[in-house]
């Protein structure tokens, strides 16, 4: 039976599909015989992988695969340090990659904990306590108020029954329950009102059941399908750095190759030469690079927890650099999901109140002067009946004692009761109105509580001066019951004159997408009945509206200005109504004056993927969404080329969470479920935090070029320094325990270091960099070359002027050499400040990363060791130089740097076309 067959069928045509009495419910018998044929009520999780196979498939990996062929050549070359030093990055990168699939893999597990575990079912005409997995289609089950839905069901009796289904549908109010039939077509889940479904709550009322779908049938069970059948996508970073390693072995190999090719056609020895190209492609290889590219993701990890965003899986913090399109959830995630009263409507004025969320202070305003209840009978009356006909309960919670209160962090008040009655609780609150307060002079007599048909809901209470009936209901509904109205503290007859203000209104507020209420009382005489409804809900006397919404939270409006400096789409994704979806996109700002879109759940299972394709970079906001929607959204955003975040909260939120390039959980309201499927969740629930974890991971990503740019022009340097010597048939002008000493001096401390190099100050005034961008684009390639051909040729020049003072002579040879090294490792390390800016060394301070400093100064003592300390010239076949050479050696080695230096200070900059001004500025 198909889902929407289910809520088009009557309650009787459901029995009798699923062949059940609903007196007697089904027998033990029956009830076997249908599990076996349907299974157990539970999530499948899905093939499972052992954490054996889940850590060795971590060593699959081609960068792997290449540390390893390093570890095995500095074995055989002796050097134990450098082979344990790359054993040790592979395990660690192993184990870093094991952990984050294990925890992506508790997904399911954490969705299964939504379930409930016992519900109370019919029997053989016996209510009984059952666990919830032993549920079957056709079973009758009773709900009450506290209860989690145990499955997909067809209401049969709903008693003032309100399911709260956020986590599922991103509706931010419970739905009332009915068991009536529904006529219209395809509608999304949200609407279906006489369906309850798996794993959702019970906030209110009673019901009976009939269960339609179990386990993976149920519309929970389709997202655990999705988390299942949805791929994690490789990351950019991992994406680049595997076509990096591919480049670099086999130009590596080749270069070496025909390095010890030409030394031997030229009269090298073929042993020695084969001990330095051995050497050379150690030192080409930068083993290294996946080791600094975890430690620059890790410290970048770290500076985004100081900044509420906690990271769980490393390579999704250069993935956000290049986010083009965050997608998000409107509930709870650009909203505060605490309905709130922000309009009244009495004696034909309108108010504003102000306050946050639940917080109970805040003021009336109308025309920006404060409204005082005290000197206003009417607004007072309104205020009263709001908490008098609720059942909420506003409350402090109280504070971990171990918990650090933050600098501007307050009491946090909650609501326990229904997300409207607390709306108005909180209003009352505001100004005193308060249940304790008012339970000292009231007390409840009776309670006629909401129904789908007549729409309201009243109390009767008594006091000192006697009993009265308050009301809240649907303005249109209510109308119908006032014969008076509260105006200007004065009760007149309500005329249809005022009832056309009140209705108009009403439109009013309803248009800016408000959740409007009206509010009514009657005094009961003596010798008034109050048995039923119909004796009390007539003779109302109309005091007000009230109109509330589910607010934007007060950082999101700058964040999404950001956003769009930055050249990144924020899209809204909800579930919630269009109407209101609309009105919040346009009070952040999210939405153009002009050509912006909204599209419903509805309008979007009309378009093929083609169509939706065609028109999904115009839309801003989709509304009255399903999970298959969510998921539709990002992965046609993804074929138009985007890179794709993707937030949310909600249950309904995390198979597209787990599509999305990365998705991004909120760490408070967030569902277990979102979290796992997570690769960023935000503490603070603060939308605001994607943006500086945005501009975290674009310097994160532009440091992991810098250091690239640095390791693979000194790489080259070295590479083309040995190539030039052999093609030009001049000794070796380093030894192969030199260029590992080299690769060791050069490639540690500078290149981690800049890894955590400060960010240019225009970083996020670029457009993202484009999804498919290659590692070396931006001019980064020829960078490398144009630097590393310099660093080559100045290191040979050094080397072929000392060899030339006295040609032929072995001593001279050693004192050459030692002049090419340290030319090599001094024009390796000015060329590293060159490396933190996109234009040359004079663009930026270079005492600015004193980590950077303190790197190089230990570098450079490092090298002076091995040749100044008696003990280890022997070893590293150097002599010490004088001043004339060291002389020789600054100059040769600061011209790679230099010289591009001054050539980029000296050209002109481009001036701004008149025609392009304030456009955005393409991404270096």
């Amino acid at each position: 039976m198909s889902q929407k067959e289910w809520y088009q069928l009557t309650a009787e045509e459901v029995l009798r599909v699923s062949k059940v009495d609903p007196h007697k419910g089904l027998e033990w018998e029956e009830a076997k015989g249908r599990r076996e044929e349907a299974g157990y009520n539970e999530l499948s999780e899905g093939p499972t992988v052992s954490p054996i196979t889940l850590f060795l498939n971590q060593f699959k990996d081609f960068m792997v695969l290449i540390l390893m062929a390093a570890t095995l050549i500095s074995g055989l070359l002796g050097e134990y340090m450098d082979a344990i030093t790359i054993v040790a990055i592979i395990i660690i990168n192993g184990v870093l990659g094991f952990i984050q699939e294990f925890r992506a893999e508790r997904s399911l597990r954490a969705l299964k904990e939504l379930t409930a575990p016992s519900t109370k079912v019919i029997r053989g005409g016996t209510l009984h306590q059952i666990p919830a997995k032993e549920l079957v289609p056709g079973d009758i089950i009773m709900l009450e108020s506290g209860d989690r839905i145990p499955a997909d069901v067809r209401f049969l009796e709903a008693n003032s029954l309100y399911a709260e289904e956020s986590a599922l549908t991103g509706e931010s109010v419970p739905v009332n329950k009915m068991p009536d039939i529904l006529r219209e077509g395809e509608i999304s889940l949200g609407d279906q009102h006489n369906l309850g479904f798996m794993g959702t709550l019970i906030t209110r009322g009673t019901g009976k059941a009939v269960v339609i779908r179990t386990g993976m049938e149920t519309e929970m069970g389709k997202i655990a399908n999705l988390i299942q059948s949805t791929e994690s996508q490789e990351t950019p970073l991992q994406h680049r750095l595997e076509q990096l390693g591919k480049i670099l072995i086999v130009v590596s190999i080749a270069l070496t190759v025909v390095v010890v090719v030409a030394g031997i056609i030229h009269g090298q020895p073929p042993y020695g030469m084969f001990l330095a190209g051995v050497s050379l492609a150690v030192a080409a290889i930068p083993e290294g690079l996946p080791a600094i590219v975890t430690i620059a993701l890790a410290l970048g990890v770290q500076r985004m927890i100081k900044r509420k965003a906690i990271v769980r899986k490393l390579p999704s913090v250069e993935t956000l650099g290049c986010a083009s399109v965050i997608c998000s959830d409107k509930t709870g995630t650009l909203t505060q999901n605490k309905m709130t009263v922000t309009h009244l409507w009495v004696s034909g004025q309108t108010l504003e109140v102000t306050g946050d969320g639940y917080t109970p202070f805040g003021k009336i305003y109308r025309e920006g002067m404060i409204i005082e209840p005290a000197k206003n009978e009417t607004l007072r009356q309104l205020l009263q009946i709001g908490v008098l006909c609720s059942n909420a309960v506003l409350y402090e919670e109280p504070q971990d004692p171990k918990r650090k209160k933050g600098k501007d962090e307050g009491p946090q008040w909650q609501i326990k009761g229904d997300p409207t009655e607390g709306a108005l609780v909180v209003l009352g609150a505001k100004e005193g109105v308060t249940r304790q307060l008012l339970d000292k002079m009231y007390q409840r007599v009776k309670e006629f509580p909401f129904d789908s048909e007549r729409k309201r809901m009243s109390t009767v209470v008594s006091s000192s001066s006697g009993r009265s009936v308050y009301t809240k209901g649907a303005p249109d509904m209510l109308l119908a019951q006032c014969s008076y109205v509260l105006w200007d503290n004065k009760v007149i007859p309500f005329t249809p004159t005022l009832k056309a203000k009140v209705m108009s209104a009403n439109e009013g507020m309803a248009r800016s997408a408000l959740r409007v209420l009206g509010l009514a009382y009657r005094d009961l005489k003596v010798a008034d009945r109050a048995e039923d409804e119909d004796d009390v809900e007539n003779n109302l006397v109309f005091v007000g509206l009230t109109g509330m919404i589910d607010p934007p939270r007060k950082e999101v409006r700058e964040a999404i200005s950001k956003c769009r400096k930055a050249g990144i789409k924020t899209v809204m994704i909800t579930g919630d109504h269009q109407t209101t979806a609309e009105a919040i996109a346009r009070t952040l700002g999210m939405i153009p004056q002009t050509g912006g879109l909204v599209l419903s759940g509805v309008e979007l299972s009309t378009l093929s993927d083609e169509q939706l394709d065609a028109r999904v970079d115009e839309v801003y906001v989709f509304a009255r969404v399903s999970p298959e929607h969510k998921l539709r959204i990002v992965k046609s955003l993804q074929r138009k080329g985007h890179v794709v975040a993707m937030t949310g909260d909600g249950v309904n939120d995390a198979p597209a969470i787990k599509a999305a390039d990365i998705g991004i959980a909120m760490g408070i309201s967030g569902t277990d479920v979102t979290k796992e499927a997570s690769a960023l969740v935000l503490s603070d629930d603060n939308f605001s935090t994607i943006v500086s974890a945005i501009e975290e991971g674009r310097g994160i990503y532009e440091n992991i070029r810098k250091f690239i740019r640095y390791l693979l022009a000194s790489n080259v340097g070295e590479i083309l320094t040995m190539f030039i010597a052999m093609i030009a048939g001049l000794p070796l002008p380093l030894v192969p325990i030199q260029i590992l000493w080299v690769n060791l001096v050069t490639d540690g401390l500078p290149a981690m270091a800049l890894g955590v190099d400060q960010a240019e100050k225009d970083l996020m005034q670029q457009s993202p960099r484009p999804a498919k961008e290659n590692i070396f684009a931006r001019r980064l390639g020829w960078k490398i070359l144009s630097r590393g051909f310099l660093i080559g040729i100045c290191t040979i020049a050094a080397f072929y002027l000392v060899l030339q003072e006295h040609p032929g002579s072995s001593v001279n040879l050693v004192r050459a050499q030692s002049v090419a090294f340290a030319t090599l490792v001094m024009a390796q390390l000015i060329h590293v400040f060159d490396c933190r800016s996109s234009r040359s060394i004079f663009h930026r301070n270079i005492l600015q990363n004193k980590v950077l400093v303190l790197a190089v100064l230990s570098s450079l003592l490092l090298m002076l060791a091995v040749m100044y300390v008696p003990s280890l010239q022997p070893i590293f076949k150097t002599v010490p130089i004088g001043f004339r050479d060291w002389c020789l050696v600054f100059v040769c080695a600061g011209i790679p740097t230099f010289l591009m230096g001054i050539g980029s200070v000296l050209r002109t900059p481009k001036k701004t076309d008149k025609k392009n001004f304030g456009t955005k500025p393409s991404y270096r």
